[in-house]
């Protein structure tokens, strides 16, 4: 039951991370019927700046405490991703927001590998630990273990789905973003900026996605240039698990995935006699996925989006 325990906690921290990745994915197919694979690229970009602001300030012997460095350094991170999630669609989706799907996908996959290069030639292709300035206090919970910074990733996430919640049904711009998913093009008739919501949506996505990139970091005490490219193929099979284009869907399709995998890798090679280890476990996202595309292609909570005409 210990076991079983620990377990349960390691998935729920991360498939909070899923959650949040998720998030972008399902926000950006909401708005444009675009699966944004360079979404994953975004999350290691956020994850390595903040490294390197890190490692800059501690650098300096400025002195400030553990969790502050890191808010410096991850206030420097989100602008970076969110800039680069604005170029990222004005420069290579906008264009082809009217050419066929195939398109903007072969797009999508062609910016992921452009920025997993731009990382290797800018931080090398060998992991970066993660600085050791955050408390590492170990809590105890029915026999498993948790540490402060898996307190802090669980907190956190809950916070930022809130916002996402309160931004998305009680503003205006959510409205609007509301109203674009269903409609651009009466959208734009009524008033609202598509181009604007558009890229408010791959902006707010990025960020997101850098606050993502450092928990991944802050979690397993390192970060590398490819990281990206397996965190973000997970977090879209979570969104596809809960119904991409609905936000909810997202966070619990990155909740399950997460326990399951965390679980897999407690279980799998017991239940497979010893074939498959717990280093098997990234098997079961994609397991996951494929049993989704083919019994229930609209995910667990369906897709809200409408289609359009």
């Amino acid at each position: 039951m210990d076991i079983f325990l620990q377990q349960i906690i390691n998935g729920l921290v991360i498939g909070s991370i899923y959650a949040l990745i998720a998030l972008g994915y399902t926000m950006v197919y909401g708005i444009m019927q675009l699966i944004n694979f360079a979404h994953g690229e975004v999350v290691m970009i956020g994850a390595m700046v903040t490294i390197t602001c890190i490692n800059l300030l501690l650098g300096q012997n400025m002195q400030l405490s553990g969790p502050m460095i890191l808010l410096v350094g991850l206030m420097m991170a989100i602008p970076v991703s969110m800039l680069l999630g604005y170029t990222i669609e004005k420069v290579a989706y906008r264009p082809l927001r009217r050419a066929p799907r195939l398109a903007p996908l072969i797009t999508a996959i062609g910016v992921s590998i452009v920025l997993q290069q731009l990382a290797m030639l800018i931080w090398g292709r060998n992991y970066r630990p993660f600085p050791a300035i955050l408390p590492s206090e170990v809590h105890n919970i029915g026999g498993a273990s948790i540490t402060d910074v898996q307190i802090a990733i669980i907190v956190l996430t809950l916070l930022l789905m809130a916002g996402m919640y309160f931004l998305i049904e009680k503003t205006k711009m959510g409205r609007a973003m509301r109203a674009t998913a269903q409609n651009p093009d009466v959208a734009k008739l009524m008033g609202v900026n598509v181009n604007h919501i558009i890229s408010m949506t791959f902006v707010i996505g990025s960020a997101l996605g850098a606050v993502a990139g450092v928990m991944v970091a802050a979690n397993y005490d390192q970060a590398h240039a490819y990281m990206g490219f397996m965190i973000g193929l997970k977090a879209f099979t979570a969104a596809v698990l809960g119904g991409i284009g609905n936000l909810g869907g997202a966070v619990l399709g990155g909740l399950l995935l997460g326990v399951i995998e965390s679980l897999g890798a407690g279980y799998l090679g017991d239940l497979t006699g010893g074939v498959l280890g717990s280093h098997y476990k990234d098997i079961l996202a994609f397991v996951v996925l494929i049993l989704v595309l083919v019994f229930r292609p609209s995910g667990l909570m369906g897709e809200r989006v409408a289609e359009r005409a």
